[in-house]
């Protein structure tokens, strides 16, 4: 009890005192996270958009994938993210492995279905609410869907959200594909479970406190632009 109480007193010092190594394992983490969620809603928010507007063969199969790919098993991404970026990969020329490059991608892989699944649920909904109205005004449906993103903002910020909540978490696909290496490819979730292992529970704590934190604040920013959401609707 008293090595608990010693290891979360020095994890506070290392979070109000602004230890260097913490923050620079918290900077690295949110850099990695947020590059991955920006290239995800790049790609999954047109890609579910279309999925949502468009009628085509083998729509439906493409959209059962596209949600099933939401559950993805992170370490099987990290397996062949390593796969494809290792020396005899198909991508081993870039060196990529171990950087946080590959990390980046990983929770790409990872996030983009989450994206891209939401997506298409919100703008099918709106697509079908406002369907009759933008064929009155000749709108077609690639042109519909800017307007539709536009009008789904708040319901696509949440989906941004919830794909951040995934990134900054994911802890086995970072692991296989960034190394966990010290001042390079080390991130919070990874360095808790190193540091765990170690028995150096102060920094693990300190860690997991802002990560905490920062779950707190994404389920707040949901919650908050629900309801704004739900005011803009009712205006």
């Amino acid at each position: 009890m008293n090595n608990f109480a010693e290891s979360f007193s020095v994890s506070l010092r290392l979070v109000f005192l602004g230890d260097a190594e913490l923050w620079a394992i918290v900077l690295l983490s949110l850099q990695v996270s947020l590059t991955a969620v920006i290239l995800a809603c790049l790609i999954g928010m047109p890609f579910g958009a279309m999925l949502a507007v468009t009628r085509f063969p083998g729509r439906r199969p493409l959209v059962v994938t596209v949600n099933a790919l939401m559950g993805l098993p992170p370490v099987v991404v990290g397996l062949l993210v390593y796969l494809m970026l290792s020396n005899s990969g198909p991508l081993g020329v870039l060196q990529l492995l171990y950087t946080p490059s590959a990390m980046i991608i990983a929770q790409l892989i990872l996030v983009a279905p989450i994206i891209a699944a939401l997506t298409r649920q919100t703008v099918e909904s709106l697509n079908e609410e406002y369907a009759d109205q933008l064929r009155s005004l000749g709108v077609t449906h690639l042109r519909s869907v800017p307007t539709l993103l536009w009008d789904g903002r708040f319901s696509l910020a949440t989906a941004v959200l919830a794909g951040f909540g995934r990134a900054i978490a994911e802890v086995g696909a970072v692991m296989i594909v960034g190394g966990n290496i010290n001042h390079v490819t080390r991130v919070m979730t990874t360095t808790i479970a190193l540091e765990t292992s170690k028995g150096n529970l102060a920094l693990a704590l300190a860690l997991g406190a802002i990560l905490i934190l920062i779950a707190l604040a994404v389920n707040a920013a949901v919650t908050l632009l629900d309801a704004v959401s739900r005011q803009v609707s009712y205006v």
